[in-house]
This record gives C-alpha cells, structure tokens and sequence, in this order.
C-alpha cells in the first residue's frame, strides 16, 4: 500500500505540471556542467522489470498490448531524466530521446533474446539555436515533443509553443535548430497544456508531407482535443474527442497508417493511468472530430509512470513493437521507466 501512495503523489505532481526545478538542485553534486556545445557519454544503468502487472505477474496481455519487458533506468549523469519524446530507426536499435530540459540523448538499445537488457554508446548534447547557444538559454526549454523526416528533427516546445527543426546530416545532436512556420493558432494555444506531440506523416501514407501537431489539453467549447495538419495537402486545424478526461502525452504513426496516440490522467476521483488510442490517419482532414478505440490502458496496478514517449517498429519476428518511456521529471520519487509490448491482432 505505501509503495501505491507514493506513487500516486508522484505522478500527480507530474500531470499537474509542477516544476522539476525545484528538486533539480538536489542532484547538483552528481556531475560537473558541461561545457555547452560538448558531446559527453552518459553511463546508464538498467534493471529488469520482472512483469508488467504489480498485482497478477503472470499477467501479461493488456487490451490489445502484450508485455514483451522492460527496464527501470538510473545514471550517475544529473541531466540524465526528463524524458519526453522517443524516436526509433526502423530495427528498434538505434534511439534519439529528447528532455523537457532542452538535451539530446541518443544511443542504442540493447536486447537479450527479444527483451530489453539495457542502453549503449550513450551520448547527451544541448539543443543549440542558429548561433549555437543552447535552446534552454533563451527559455525554450520545455522540448516536449519529436518526429523525424529522414534526417530532419522536428521539435515542439510547449512553453513558448513553437516547432524546430534540427538536420541531423549537419552534425547530429550538434545540429543548430531552424525555426519552422506553424499556424498563428499555435502560438495561442495555453500555457503547459499546448504542443504535446509532432508525428511526421512519410510517403506511402494519406497525407503524406505532413506534420501532425497536437496539444496536450487545448479545448474547443465542446471539451476536444485542439490539433493540426502543418504542410502536406490538406493543412488545417482538427480536433480529437477526448477520452475519459485523459490529457495527449505523445504520438506515433504505425505502418498501417494508423495513428497510436499515448494519454495520461490523474484525477483525484477517477485515479491515474495511462492508455493508448488508435485514430487511422484517414479521418484528420481540416474541421474533422476524430475518435478511435483504446487498445491499451493501465493503472497503478501496473508499472506505469508519466509515460511520455511512443514509439514503433516492426521486429524480425514480423510483430510490431510498442515502445513507451517515461519522464520522471528530474524527481527522486518518480523513475524513467523503459516499456516495450508487442502490439497484437486487433
């Protein structure tokens, strides 16, 4: 029971908003700064998940969702935490995550069999803009959201409400960042509930050539989800029915076309959890209400977190992979949470 408490003061500090920076100086004495256009290493630990289910560990479907494993990651590196977006190459090997605190992190996932055995070659940099000074130097630092075309970066940052681009061809996590054109409408959306969540549409799929932006909990006078179709053929402004008063924390395109939209809730009331819907691509179109089925959720039951990050990827096996991590919000009673399922016939 204490171990459900404390994680439930944990994650409603983190859906409520409150700032990491108040517990960030308990970590100062973790690691000297670095200097601010340095690539560093990074140590990471990780430690097995023995199930997914706190309750029942033989269980292991959830919904449309099967536990494959998953990790609990720590490092020695203070700026180590925060993590809101993850980005997978097509193997599932080969990562780039960014923080809420404007770094880059990138490495490789390491596998034992088909479960999660830690991360590699680990390396951090700042977010630098146009002159080279780091993003969070000039406040725009709440980096909550990434996508990528290729070798272009698209990054959200929410506070300010602004999209970048970074061209990972021009020095990877030491590429300087462009500014890039979004609808006057985003720059209004509210205060720590604007941009959540960028997924980029490639060829191959309706809309092709366009950037999906999405709030966190901008609503319309009818409670749904602000969003918006930037570029591409049919450029607009779209909303998402909200589901069971969750907020959208991240996105993520499946091969199908479909997208896998990952939401988080705490509500004194109703409790925390997590879930993720699918909404095919097919239905955004400008001045569209889309909707779709929840295929995953979970409570405090269940090793969740503030689960942040989406990913996916087709396996050898053929199956595909969901992969979720969590942001712990540089606090010492939350933890970075790396979660992998296979997603199943639905």
């Amino acid at each position: 029971m204490a171990r459900c408490i404390s994680r439930r003061a944990f994650l409603g500090r983190a859906v409520g908003g409150l700032a990491a920076a108040q517990i960030i100086p308990l970590f100062q004495n973790r690691a000297q700064a670095r200097p601010a256009d340095a690539i560093v290493p990074v140590e990471v630990n990780a430690r097995a998940m023995g199930s997914f289910d706190l309750r029942d560990p033989s269980h292991v479907r959830f919904g449309s969702f099967q536990f494959r494993s998953g990790l609990v990651l720590t490092s020695p590196f203070r700026k180590f935490g925060g993590l809101s977006s993850l980005h997978l190459d097509a193997a599932g090997e080969n990562f780039v995550m960014a923080s809420d605190k404007g770094d880059w992190f990138n490495g490789r996932l390491v596998y034992s069999g088909d479960a999660l055995s830690g991360l590699a070659d680990v390396r951090s940099a700042p977010m630098r803009d146009r002159d080279g000074q780091p993003l969070a130097a000039k406040g725009w630092f709440d980096t909550e959201s990434l996508t990528f075309d290729g070798s272009i970066a698209y990054v959200g940052i929410e506070r300010v409400n602004k999209i970048v681009r970074f061209d990972f061809d021009k020095g990877g996590i030491l590429a300087r960042a462009e500014e890039v054109a979004a609808p006057p409408e985003i720059a209004k959306l509210p205060y720590n509930r604007g941009l959540e969540s960028l997924v980029y549409i490639g060829k191959g799929h309706r809309l092709a050539g366009t950037i999906l932006a999405i709030s966190e909990r901008s609503l319309d006078a009818d409670g749904n989800i602000a969003a918006f179709l930037i570029g591409g053929p049919s450029p607009g402004i779209f909303h998402i029915k909200r589901s069971n008063d969750f907020d959208v924390s991240d996105a993520t395109l499946l091969p199908s076309g479909d997208v896998l939209l990952l939401e988080r809730k705490f509500s004194l009331t109703k409790g925390v959890g997590i879930q993720v819907r699918c909404i095919p691509v097919s239905t955004f179109a400008p001045g569209s209400l889309v909707d779709g089925p929840v295929l995953f959720a979970a409570d405090l039951g269940a090793e969740i977190d503030n689960f942040e990050g989406i990913a996916a990827h087709v396996a050898r096996s053929g199956e595909t992979v969901i992969t979720l991590i969590s942001d712990d919000n540089f606090s010492v009673i939350q933890r970075t949470l790396l979660v992998q399922f296979t997603l199943l016939d639905r």
